[in-house]
């Protein structure tokens, strides 16, 4: 099951999450100057960390899967991606990743994680690893991030927005300030579905955002077209 962009190809075999616009998007929108290190955390596929390899040409990115059939796909993808600086898959939790290099730091930190909390329900063992996490997913993702990103560095998370709510609070009690916020619409008339948060040690703060999708029903906004430009083929 190969999903094609316009630089590198993604295999979703033995993947359960699957190519997806959360991790599109999130990808698409992820920005820093020159940043040298990048860590993206449960990386399914891989498919953000290749975005980010296109995009930061010279950064050296990490990326970490708990389940091991997604993490060699993974692994695959990225030895086929024609990027100079080619990801590196971890197989295995984040918690295990850090205890076992606890001197890394990065500039940035990206996930698109689980985004149902305490609600178990999906057809296979796989699917509720990636789509389901409980609260203390959450307290140990916060806490170790705020540990591992270097001063001016940037975590930026896609989430729901109950659970968007509960990363704030979490964040700051780690020391992390929300820099900045980008609603996700699926329609200039619906309310936000998904949030994009940026958090960071540093208190800078920038402009929040907001970004429709769709104009029309099946038809992609103006903003989506130039947002994915660079990455969808259909583009």
């Amino acid at each position: 099951m190969l999903f094609q962009f316009k630089q590198f190809t993604v295999d979703q075999s033995n993947c359960a999450m699957k190519i997806n616009t959360d991790g599109v998007l999130l990808g698409a929108f992820v920005e820093k100057e020159q940043p040298e290190s990048m860590l993206d955390i449960g990386t399914g596929t891989g498919v953000i960390a290749l975005m980010l390899a296109q995009k930061f040409a010279e950064a050296q990115i990490d990326a970490v899967e708990l389940d091991e059939a997604a993490a060699r796909t993974a692994g695959r993808n990225f030895e086929d991606s024609p990027f100079k600086s080619k990801p590196q898959v971890y197989s295995g939790s984040f918690q295990q990743y850090f205890d076992e290099y606890p001197e890394k730091k990065y500039d940035l930190i990206v996930s698109n994680p689980p985004f149902y909390i305490n609600s178990l329900g999906a057809s296979t063992k796989q699917v509720n690893l990636a789509k389901h996490a409980d609260q203390t997913f959450f307290n140990d993702l916060i806490s170790y991030v705020a540990r591992h990103l270097n001063p001016e560095g940037e975590c930026w998370l896609i989430l729901p927005l109950v659970t968007a709510g509960l990363v704030l609070e979490l964040a700051n009690q780690n020391g992390l300030h929300l820099q900045k916020t980008i609603g996700i619409h699926s329609f200039a008339d619906s309310e936000p579905h998904r949030q994009i948060i940026i958090l960071s040690p540093s208190q800078t703060k920038k402009a929040d955002e907001q970004f429709v999708i769709y104009e029309d029903i099946k038809v992609y906004s103006q903003e989506y077209r130039e947002r994915l430009r660079g990455f969808f083929t259909i583009f």
